[in-house]
């Protein structure tokens, strides 16, 4: 059943008495807004409303679930400071001698926010905060870009990755209790025996690569029985989903040798599977020498404000430029805002995000981004004049030929082009223009072609150089979360490390409206203003 906070305030609340926690800082503002920072109505239908003792009041909650991620603390330590630390009973307006509750209830209510799709609440809520005071525009330039972020799950070594697939595999399929092995083939006893009654990597020199390899022969006949085993059982979601994992890890990790013997692969395969226990974690790279493991978070503010206005955890492997469009659409739908203008590095600069951002409704959206820099930009195919209309292409040296048709990618036509070997033979830039050995340089088109040349002829521009460089601002909003934590993962699964990032976002949103009240001379009184109508129910978080 629902609790509900006491408006009483008790003798002892900490905000009341002699303090020395600064007025102007996190937490002496939060104080100054703690009686409407959230309202105990707004999570009621997380709760039975006529049954059961009443729950901690989920503003109470919420506030200490802020604290916790703006102070980058565990469970454990955020329940302490509630109880010791004079900074968060003040932020709270709680009592000096407040008893706490046990750690486990921050997990419930987490839990709580995720299966009642409240996860985005505080998040949401800061957002509104922003658009009614005016600080957010009805019409926004964002500016996006992600970050890296360590997983939570283990980074595990194929014969690991394997041991603990079979394993996972054999107790969803059911053999984790002693009496139902009665019956069971010698095989599949020694399977149980072997994965299910222990789990330990085998006694062999591992130093040793003959040992080596006939462990890793006797774990994929294993994993091999173990798949047989689960054929009967597709009808299982979870049965038929780590049967697939476990078949991904032997054909990224696996390959035959001479002998048809299993060997581990050489290289990487793209999308590899890296842990059993956080199955979407994945090797990434934010440059050729920087790698890590885990996903990358895709933040994306408000550029006048510097709000953050959508954070999304995506794969680590894959492009940034994916998860633009998705973007786009998350913040007009949550922030009720129009998007005009997108700022964002070369990752976000193809073809395809420009076409789709010219065509988005109601109103385009306006992309910029650099394209890439040829490492030879005089023989490029940026250095060609193509004329899409006449389909003709000029090279630098003023050579002409017309269009051939070309091959068709993501539904639509290509052009190509292909000059005579003789005519390249002859030129003084032969050398370094022309790869083949028997023909003359051909020059594709792509599939948006109009899209790039106009980018190209973009980034000439005045006005280009003179707004491009306000994209160092998003660089600053991530330095502020990753002092946070958003660099370290708590959580397995994509819906708790979706709202790790969201409050994460939240707190520092929070602190960014109290800078905002300060910039533009306005007290406290005006984010409580600002607040008061939420409380009210004139808007829902």
């Amino acid at each position: 059943m629902l609790g509900r906070r006491d408006p009483q305030q008790s003798l002892f609340s900490a905000a009341n008495l002699p303090h020395r926690v600064p007025a102007d800082s996190f937490y002496g503002r939060m104080a100054a807004v703690s009686e409407v920072l959230f309202s105990d109505d707004d999570l009621q239908d997380m709760y039975c409303p006529d049954n059961g003792r009443p729950s901690i009041p989920p503003s109470l909650l919420s506030g200490v679930l802020l604290l916790q991620f703006h102070d980058d603390v565990s469970d454990e330590e955020a329940v302490q400071r509630l109880q010791f630390d004079l900074r968060w009973q003040v932020a709270l307006n709680l009592p000096t001698d407040f008893p706490g509750f046990d750690p486990s209830s921050l997990t419930y209510f987490r839990q709580r926010l995720i299966e009642h799709d409240q996860e985005r609440y505080a998040f949401d809520r800061f957002v509104k905060v922003g658009r009614a005071a005016g600080f957010i525009p009805d019409r926004v330039s964002l500016l996006t870009d992600t970050t890296r972020t360590k997983g939570a799950g283990a980074v595990q070594d194929t014969y690991t990755l394997l041991r603990k697939g079979i394993r996972k595999l054999l107790r969803q399929l059911g053999y984790t209790v002693g009496g139902q092995q009665r019956g069971l083939s010698p095989e599949t006893q020694r399977l149980v025996a072997r994965y299910v009654a222990q789990d330990r990597k085998a006694k062999i020199d591992w130093s040793d690569p003959q040992q080596r390899a006939a462990q890793l022969k006797v774990l994929y006949q294993d994993a091999e029985a173990a798949l047989d085993l689960a054929l009967a059982h597709l009808d299982d979601a979870d049965v038929q989903s780590t049967g697939w994992l476990l078949v991904k890890i032997m054909g990224d990790d696996i390959e035959p040798d001479h002998q048809g013997d299993p060997q581990i692969a050489d290289g990487t395969a793209q999308d590899r599977i890296i842990s059993i226990t956080e199955p979407e974690m994945r090797h990434g790279r934010k440059s050729s020498a920087q790698r890590f493991d885990g996903f990358k978070a895709a933040v994306t503010t408000e550029q006048s404000s510097a709000i953050i206005l959508d954070i999304q955890d995506i794969p680590a492997a894959g492009s940034d430029g994916q998860a633009l469009m998705p973007t786009i659409e998350r913040i007009e739908q949550h922030a009720g805002v129009t998007v005009e203008q997108v700022i964002g590095d070369g990752a976000y600069g193809s073809g395809a995000n420009r076409a789709a951002c010219a065509q988005h409704l109601p109103d385009p959206v306006d992309l910029l981004a650099p394209l890439a820099t040829p490492k030879d930009p005089e023989v490029a195919k940026s250095a060609f004049k193509i004329d899409l209309d006449q389909q003709t292409a000029t090279c630098p040296l003023g050579h002409t030929v017309a269009a051939i048709k070309g091959s068709v990618h993501d539904g639509l036509p290509t052009l190509r082009f292909s000059f005579p070997r003789a005519t390249c033979a002859a030129c003084l830039l032969f050398e370094r223009c022309v790869k083949s050995q028997s023909a003359g340089r051909t020059v594709n088109t792509h599939p948006h072609e109009s899209y790039l040349q106009a980018a190209r002829e973009r980034l000439k521009t005045a006005e280009f150089k003179s707004t491009y460089p306000l994209r160092s601002a998003i660089e600053r909003k991530q330095a502020e979360l990753v002092q946070h934590g958003l660099r370290n993962t708590r959580y397995l699964g994509h819906p708790k490390r979706q709202l790790q990032r969201l409050w994460q976002a939240a707190a520092v949103n929070l602190s960014c409206l109290f800078r905002l009240c300060e910039l533009r001379k306005a007290d406290l009184n005006a984010l409580l203003a600002c607040l008061e109508p939420l409380q009210r129910g004139l808007s829902t978080a």
